[in-house]
């Protein structure tokens, strides 16, 4: 499995020369891939009891420009958005940005996309929440189609768009689409049409039982259901990478092609952040080994 380290959005503050800090050395640890969060807009709570997720008191930098940044300061590891709420925002948009991202990091682009479940950032950027599954799926289609063509005509139900194209496209041609999530129909549509899945589940029977319905919908779309990259989340907010190793095991045993470490929810500081980072990379060398 390849091994990613997730941007501690929460606690890494808003100093470039930090940030800086931080992804250099986790490029410099061995990690593979750097992911990082999406959230517009945080929800306030004085009107909302009960309110239960992120709210406005949580920090989430601007994944497409934080990538950009971070092209900039790294040379080698993949950029994972984990995920991006696509269905809130335009789709030739997010075409154009990606490739863009793309491009200056010279093809280290992995866009993990998702329908979100915030419906108040739904409402603030004008998009419908209860259609945004659906939406999705045509985005998909198009977002493929804006990378792989100088220009498109494409007439669906959310988009028009008569003989036009985005200028500079992604070298490849397309950008890989991972889909987080775990309703049926995202299942689903990982199998018909992702190039990876972003489980949020532990390795067991219900895990087992999804990747079933996954691997049916490719069978069922004439792909074959081991091209579909699965990435799993360690989360280490307390503990060490040896305690999640059984947890990886498993995630292996049933397909899991890479993993990223989670660090933040602690209160952390930059340094401690790396600690953790460090030895899990020395834990997961170990590990990788036998």
């Amino acid at each position: 499995m390849r091994l990613g380290a997730i941007f501690p959005h929460n606690e890494i503050g808003t100093d470039p020369d930090a940030i800086t800090t931080w992804a250099t050395a986790v490029q410099n640890l061995g990690y593979q891939h750097i992911m990082a969060f999406d959230h517009v807009l945080g929800a306030g709570t004085r009107n909302r009891p009960g309110w239960r997720g992120y709210t406005s008191a949580d920090a989430f930098h601007e994944v497409f420009v934080l990538f950009g940044y971070l092209a900039a300061v790294t040379t080698t590891v993949e950029l994972v958005t984990g995920v991006l709420i696509v269905p809130q925002r335009q789709t030739a948009l997010v075409a154009k940005q990606a490739a863009e991202i793309d491009l200056l990091s010279k093809g280290r682009l992995r866009l993990g996309i998702g329908v979100g479940w915030n419906d108040v950032e739904y409402h603030a950027l004008g998009q419908d929440f209860t259609t945004r599954g659906k939406r999705a799926e045509e985005q998909i289609a198009v977002l493929r189609a804006l990378w792989a063509e100088p220009e498109i005509t494409f007439e669906g139900r959310w988009h028009s768009i008569p003989d036009a194209g985005i200028n500079p496209r992604p070298a490849r041609g397309t950008i890989p689409l991972w889909l987080g999530g775990h309703s049926t129909a995202t299942l689903d549509r990982v199998g018909r049409l992702g190039d990876g899945w972003l489980p949020l589940v532990p390795p067991g029977p219900q895990a087992v039982e999804m990747l079933r319905r996954v691997h049916h919908a490719a069978q069922h779309a004439g792909r074959d259901p081991h091209d579909i990259g699965i990435e799993v989340k360690v989360s280490l907010p307390t503990g060490s990478m040896d305690s999640r190793l059984p947890f990886l095991h498993d995630w292996r045993a049933l397909g899991a092609t890479h993993a990223t470490v989670e660090t933040h929810g602690a209160g952390r500081t930059l340094r401690e952040h790396l600690a953790v980072l460090e030895e899990a990379a020395r834990t997961y060398q170990r590990y990788g080994d036998t």
